[in-house]
């Protein structure tokens, strides 16, 4: 064959190309193009909603299989065709990769439907940018409610100083958590899906679950938020008069106000979650409208702080002493004025006096103390900046004082509350103003969450994030030192705007207007709950359909344009208890801990995969750093617990139950998360250290292989076994169950496979941890060695080995089975590992049953390690052995001080912390019974008639193999024709011959059994057959009723001769009994009387 062959180059349709060589020259046939498939993100309605992660392609699909590899060069790798494909197709599929939008295929799908005359338009690719598909969400995203309705209160309250550094600590963790979140984001491609895509394909379903439903509720709650600034805005800010509840005392009116909140915003809720399900797209179409009134509002805000420094507007405070007034119910500050030389009062009098008399009675503190007037904004230049450095915290009820003006005490201060001053609402300190704050630098996922809409994801969601937060950053800041250096401290400090007529405290800085904040400030809040409302139920969609919360799945379905229906539903109904708390502050700190968690574990994600160095972590972004999502990740869980740390600890315990619930009932989904690496990395360090030194005594605990026999269907024999362990057990140590199957692996492939699948659910069903072993031997006696050598890995290896009794083996004319076992008794021992037999096993109880009152009997009639004592401690662990006691039998000889042994045998026990009935069982050496003789008689009449029939079936076998050999011998040789030599024997078969041969092997047979019924039995196997029958009869008298007899297990003999007798000799022993356990000890001490 020519060395020199052509390729045909994937796509080049019906052209061929050929190449000839003299005569060995080769035509190609055509190769067809490889198909360019488009790959949907629209998740599958109950699957994982990923294309198969396992595979190489992107795009996978069964029907493009047998079109890529139709030429004959590579005819070499034609068997592995489908499982590795050439790279020539790979690079073709990669270069086609098509990246359509989330809910692309069902708005088709619904296209179909509406009938064949519509035309389907066809799908663009997504164009978007760094600057509109990342950067400008994220800023309205961050950008929003907190910073117009309470920034200039926090900055007030915390002063410069501190507000500062709720800001730095915030912004440093969303920065932090950013890094880490690019990282993740440029690791290969990032489904729409975003956050919680990333999350739960880097720390896996179950950490994924837990922290998308937290990212979900977060994501509710700041719906909620957002509505109530809404309505805070509306009702106190635009249309007072709105109000439905109204105060008739000063007292009520923070009751009304909630009340009004809850009323207005459960219409606002209901009427925003009516235009999400009607017409989605016309929210995001509005959303550029939002966006341009959260930019057009911050830019008065600067406006008019730099107007400040030249010309600061006019809003006078009024006060009286140095207590800050409410104005709304006067238009002078003051007591008395001059109306044409007569001094009348005014209203201001009205409100602190009983009536407009000059001599009427005041309250004390008016009657003490002047008003006077400040200005509310002095301006930049004004210095107020210093006053403003440091906070002023205090109670519920405290009034906001100006402490730089001159007061005088009333001596009664009860009737304060009733009086016109302005006053905290809620007690404030540090922490909670954390809370408060924390949600105006969340939003930074707006880009990773339209990762499916970029151009260019992996270049676009680190830049235009982290822009983002450093812009927001900025903004924050600049306006803490900007607000703090212009805005007197009493104003900063009126959370609603009382002492300035009821404006909005950062409007009254802005320039040209205050209706320009408080307008943009409407419409940015109306537009953030819209779009809260529109991602929280599809991301709820995305969890149900993964399939791993199995109660959501009904949140997967959607109307046939896939929006998402019931997940809407669920969302407005959680959406309603945020809305009934009504009070922003109190709803903040809710979603803050939501967010928190979900930063936390992005950040614990990236330096999971960053220390674990898997293959697959090779991200684009290369400024991150395994210390630096450490620090982000430590960040978060501070800030959980300074915002509040009954917040953060229910937030935990909610993600907490979802975890469990997913491991225990979700689905079981493999996306190659970093805790799998994790667990990898922390098993391996395990193994090793375990292999440095054998465990110590205290620490020695059965770790089982357990050796199960498989019936014709490859289903388990005996299940009871695996019950029986797992209630040895409890789930804790290793256990490993293992069977063989006779063959070659090759040829039992499957029968492997299927017969693992059958012992998995058997040991599912029969609550057994642990795991599955199927080996292909050529007989079961190697591959039952072979498990018992290689089983387990480095010091994580079995110790004890679990198996049953050979029930059936003296009905079985094939001595291979009772052999098997006896080879493997002698394996176990030559390889120090203890031995466990059950006999009867099948009559064992399961995990289901509860046995009464009844006894754990354990029968001591040699030490080998203490094992004997152990086991039944195990098992009464379990809830089905618990109420059963425990009674220790030992056998005296005539020799033997019988009290005395029990007195010692107490003390052992004493000392070893066990609770058992100790009883000493004297053995007197009486004459060999003539029914012992006999028995032992009889099993070696049967044993030497066994051997006989075995031995005339292999002569024969070995009689008919010869016939064959010499026929087939004689055949050839005449075929070829060729004279035999002088050293080649013919034998001719004869009738007479042929009958002479077979009257003289029956005569030997006849003679080998009148020689089986005249011979004697032999001396030590009386001796043998008169220990177990007397040691049965003991046993038998008092153990008859026990639900368990612990017995030492004899060894087998040395000389293999006596393997029959050996097995008959332990039926022998256990005659009479219901369940009984073998025990045989591996030859080191497994109980120790030391702490």
């Amino acid at each position: 064959m020519s060395d020199r062959f052509v390729v045909v180059p994937v796509g080049q349709g019906n052209e061929q190309c050929s190449e000839s060589e003299g005569a060995e020259g080769y035509t190609i046939e055509p190769q067809d193009a490889v198909p360019v498939l488009e790959y949907s993100r629209e998740p599958n309605r109950y699957g994982d909603g990923m294309p198969k992660e396992s595979s190489p392609f992107i795009n996978n699909t069964d029907n493009d299989k047998g079109n890529l590899y139709d030429g004959k060069n590579m005819a070499l790798f034609e068997e592995e065709m489908d499982s590795n494909p050439m790279v020539s197709s790979l690079l073709n599929k990669l270069a086609n990769y098509t990246n359509l939008t989330q809910g692309v295929k069902e708005h088709e799908e619904a296209d179909d439907d509406e009938g064949p005359a519509k035309t389907k338009k066809p799908v663009k690719s997504p164009a978007l940018g760094t600057l509109i598909g990342v950067y400008l969400p994220c800023l309205q995203n961050i950008l929003g409610v907190i910073l117009f309705l309470r920034l200039t209160w926090i900055v007030g309250t915390a002063g410069i100083m501190e507000s500062l550094a709720i800001v730095v600590m915030t912004c440093s963790c969303t920065m932090l958590t950013a890094i880490s979140m690019s990282a993740i984001a440029t690791n290969g491609v990032v489904p729409a899906g975003g956050s919680y895509y990333m999350i739960s394909r880097s720390l896996g379903p179950e950490f994924g679950g837990a922290v998308g439903l937290c990212f979900y509720l977060g994501t509710t709650f700041a719906g909620s938020m957002y509505i109530l600034g809404t309505i805070e805005i509306l009702l106190t800010y635009i249309v007072p008069s709105a109000a439905i509840f109204k105060a008739e005392k000063k007292e009520d009116e923070a009751e009304a106000l909630l009340n009004n909140m809850r009323v207005y915003g459960t219409c606002c809720l209901t009427l925003m979650s009516l235009v999400v399900f009607v017409g989605v797209k016309y929210v995001n179409k509005l959303a550029l409208v939002f966006l341009a009134c959260v930019i057009l509002s911050i830019l008065a805000i600067y406006a008019g702080v730099i107007k400040t420094a030249f010309e600061p507007p006019d809003f006078p405070i009024c006060l009286l002493g140095n207590r800050t007034l409410q104005n709304h119910n006067f238009d002078q500050c003051l007591k008395t004025m001059e109306v044409g030389n007569v001094t009348v009062t005014t209203k201001l009098w009205s409100l602190f006096c009983d009536s407009p008399d000059l001599n009427a009675t005041c309250n004390e503190y008016f009657t003490l103390n002047n008003v006077t007037v400040i200005q509310g904004i002095p301006g930049l230049t004004s210095g107020v900046i210093r006053d403003n450095i440091w906070g002023d915290y205090g109670p519920n009820g405290m009034l906001v004082e100006n402490k730089h003006q001159a007061s005088e005490p009333a001596a009664d201060t009860s009737q304060d509350i009733y009086m016109p001053y302005v006053a905290n609402d809620i007690t404030t300190f540090f922490t909670l103003l954390v809370g408060i704050y924390f949600p105006s630098v969340t939003g930074i996922m707006a880009g990773s969450n339209r990762s499916g809409d970029l151009r260019d994801a992996q270049k676009s969601i680190p830049i235009g994030t982290i822009m983002a937060i450093a812009t927001t950053t900025f903004i924050y800041i600049s306006s803490v030192i900007l607000f703090g250096a212009c805005i007197e401290g009493v104003v900063l400090r009126d959370k609603f705007g009382d002492s300035v007529k009821g404006n909005l405290v950062i409007g009254i800085l802005a320039w040209p207007s205050p209706w320009v904040i408080v307008i943009g400030s409407f419409f940015s809040c109306c537009g953030a709950g819209l779009q809260s409302l529109t991602g929280a139920p599809r991301l709820l969609q995305a969890i149900a359909r993964d399939g791993i919360v199995p109660f959501l799945q009904v949140f997967g379905h959607g109307k046939a344009n896939g929006e998402p229906t019931w997940a809407l539903l669920l969302t407005g109904g959680i959406c309603e208890i945020g809305i009934l708390i009504a009070s922003l502050d109190a709803v903040a700190p809710i979603l803050s801990m939501f967010f928190l968690m979900c930063y936390l574990f992005v950040n614990l994600a990236c330096a999971l995969q960053t220390l674990l160095r898997t293959p697959n972590w090779r991200p684009r972004f290369k400024f991150y750093h395994w210390a630096l999502s450490f620090l982000g990740a430590s960040l978060c869980l501070s800030l959980m617990f300074i915002s509040s740390w009954y917040y953060a600890l229910v937030a935990m315990l909610i993600a907490g139950c979802i975890y469990k619930y997913i491991e225990y009932r979700g689905a079981e989904k493999e996306w190659g998360d970093g805790i799998n690496g994790l667990s990898l990395n922390a098993a391996r360090y395990a193994l090793i250290r375990l292999e440095e030194a054998p465990p110590h005594t205290k620490n020695w605990r059965p770790q089982m292989l357990l050796l199960l026999n498989l019936d014709s269907d490859h289903a388990v024999k005996h299940p009871r076994l695996l019950s029986f362990c797992t209630q040895l057990k409890a789930g804790k140590g290793l256990t490993i169950v293992g069977s063989v199957l006779e063959g070659t692996y090759m040829t039992k492939e499957a029968e492997v496979k299927k017969a693992e699948q059958n012992i998995k659910s058997s040991m599912t069903t029969e609550r057994t941890k642990g795991f599955c072993h199927v080996v292909a031997s050529s007989n079961l006696r190697d591959g039952f060695s072979h498990l018992i050598q290689t089983a387990g890995l480095g010091g994580m290896k079995h110790n004890t080995v679990l198996m049953a009794w050979p029930g059936t083996w003296k009905q079985s004319n094939d001595p291979v089975s009772w052999k098997n076992f006896i080879e493997t008794v002698r394996e176990t021992t030559a390889a120090h590992q203890a031995l466990l037999v059950a006999k009867n096993v099948d009559s064992f109880p399961t995990n289901a049953d509860r046995l009464g009152q009844g006894t754990i009997d354990v029968w001591w009639v040699v030490h080998d390690g203490g094992l004997l004592m152990l086991l039944p401690f195990l098992l009464r662990q379990h809830k089905v052995w618990r109420k059963c006691k425990m009674r220790i039998f030992t056998v005296a000889n005539m020799d033997d001080n019988s009290i005395q042994m029990k007195k010692d045998l107490q003390m052992f026990l004493y000392h070893l912390r066990l609770d058992a009935e100790v009883e000493v069982v004297e053995m007197h050496d009486s004459d060999i019974s003539a029914f012992t003789y006999e028995k032992t008689l009889v099993m070696e009449q049967r044993s030497q008639m066994l051997k006989q029939m075995q031995l005339s079936r292999t002569e024969r076998e070995r009689e008919a193999q010869l016939i064959h050999d010499r026929n087939t011998a004689s055949h050839a040789a005449l075929n070829d024709k060729a004279d035999a030599g002088p050293d080649r024997v013919h034998m001719t078969w004869t009738k007479d011959k042929f009958l002479t041969e077979r009257n003289r092997n029956r005569a030997e047979a006849s003679m080998g059994v009148r020689d089986i019924f005249n011979m004697k039995p032999n001396q030590s196997n009386v001796r043998r057959m008169h220990t177990a029958v007397k040691l049965n009869e003991v046993v038998v008298n008092k153990s008859q009723g026990a639900h368990l007899v612990l017995l030492n297990m004899p060894g087998p003999p040395k000389n293999r001769g006596g393997d029959e007798n050996y097995m008959e000799f332990l039926e022998v022993l256990l005659e009479g009994l219901n369940r009984v356990l073998l025990v045989r000890g591996g030859g080191r001490e497994v109980i120790t009387i030391y702490s």
